[in-house]
């Protein structure tokens, strides 16, 4: 343990106000460590070793909070005979401070115990989902390369029948020891990654590697509601024990447009329709729904029907949102021509907003 035997007030060292909490703390010791650590001040490296020590003990008793509130409450006499001083394996307790910080987590040995197996990588695969089958949820079985431990010898890369060695590296210990300015640190053991031993006589079906690539087929349960970008998990189906992430990618429809969970569409309907009303047989997901225009349906309006839409991973489902669209024809036949100019000398000034308005006298008015 490296004390630097300090008076000064805590708070004060780390410029913090006595009521912060303990994520502030943290931000202010990250701060003053990266400021004074000595391998960023060569030039003053003895006075940055005792700033470093200092903001140290700072940190290791206002983070504790019985040894905060002793402090708080007696200053420094509440910490016993001795001052705080600076023990290294705060280091192990808050690793998310330093885990990318001069390598502090290798050389503080987060890297696990000697002879620990870590887990193993995550792994992806990407999916492709027709809009029908994201709608209604499928199981279907997908082939995936993934690591596996060595069946001949369980994952030891050792040949059936030898034992492995004691790591001559780390004699044992899966850890080696490194002086690092004022610090002894440690270090995961390059040579056997932190097994503490090596193999001697390699197994003849993984190559001494412990693990073989195999492809596995797994059934997926895919849910009603997905949408690209949606991330299935599967525990331990990854390389070695790690986990599986199956991510979506669903296919556009041809005719229905997604936003969420609701569903829009739209429908072309016909002069007479849109006047006179009609019923429509509306295509949806799961058959068909008939739609009740009402007479005097303008071009543009939008009728919403309930629970039609797409299924939401939450529960329940959107609603289906559509448009109808006056469809005037381009070509008529002569009849159809007559019976339309018929129809415009028939309709009274009370059928055509326009003049209804008063828009259509303006105008008339300008261009006489």
């Amino acid at each position: 343990m490296v004390r630097a035997n300090t008076t000064r007030d805590y708070y004060e060292i780390l410029n913090l106000e006595r009521d912060v909490s303990e994520d502030e703390i943290k931000k202010a010791y990250r701060r003053a460590a990266m400021q004074w650590h000595p391998d960023r001040n060569p030039g003053i490296r003895e006075e940055a070793e005792e700033k470093f020590k200092e903001v140290t003990e700072a940190y290791s008793v206002l983070i504790d909070p019985q040894k905060r509130a002793a402090y708080d409450r007696y200053g420094h006499a509440g910490l016993g005979a001795e001052p705080a001083g600076f023990d290294q394996s705060i280091f192990s307790d808050f690793s998310d401070i330093f885990g990318d910080f001069f390598g502090f987590e290798d050389l503080f040995g987060f890297g696990g115990q000697p002879g620990s197996r870590r887990r193993g990588n995550d792994i992806r695969y990407d999916l492709e989902l027709s809009f029908e089958e994201a709608a209604s949820g499928i199981t279907t079985k997908i082939k995936v390369a993934r690591q596996e431990g060595c069946e001949e010898c369980r994952g030891s890369g050792a040949r059936k029948g030898t034992e492995l060695a004691s790591c001559p590296t780390c004699h044992g210990r899966g850890q080696v020891r490194q002086q690092k300015g004022i610090f002894i640190m440690t270090r995961t053991c390059p040579k056997c990654r932190g097994a503490g031993q090596v193999v001697r006589d390699p197994c003849p079906e993984c190559l001494g590697a412990g693990r073989v690539k195999r492809t596995r087929t797994i059934e997926l349960k895919i849910p009603p509601g997905v949408n690209s970008g949606t991330r299935l998990r599967v525990a331990g189906e990854g390389d070695l024990g790690g986990d599986l992430y199956v991510v979506m990618h669903v296919k556009e429809h041809p005719f229905f447009e997604r936003r969420d969970s609701n569903l829009f569409c739209s429908i072309p309907i016909s002069f007479p329709q849109a006047v006179l009303g009609a019923a429509l047989s509306i295509p949806t997901l799961n058959g068909s729904h008939r739609l009740k225009v009402p007479p005097g349906t303008q071009s543009g309006a939008v009728f919403r029907i309930k629970g039609k839409g797409f299924p939401n991973l939450k529960g329940g489902t959107g609603d289906l949102f559509v448009e109808l669209n006056v469809d005037v024809p381009k070509r008529l036949t002569r009849e159809q021509k007559h019976l339309l100019e018929q129809l415009r000398r028939t309709l009274s000034t009370e059928n055509h907003p326009v003049e209804k308005s008063g828009l259509f006298n303006r105008i008339r008015d300008i261009i006489s």
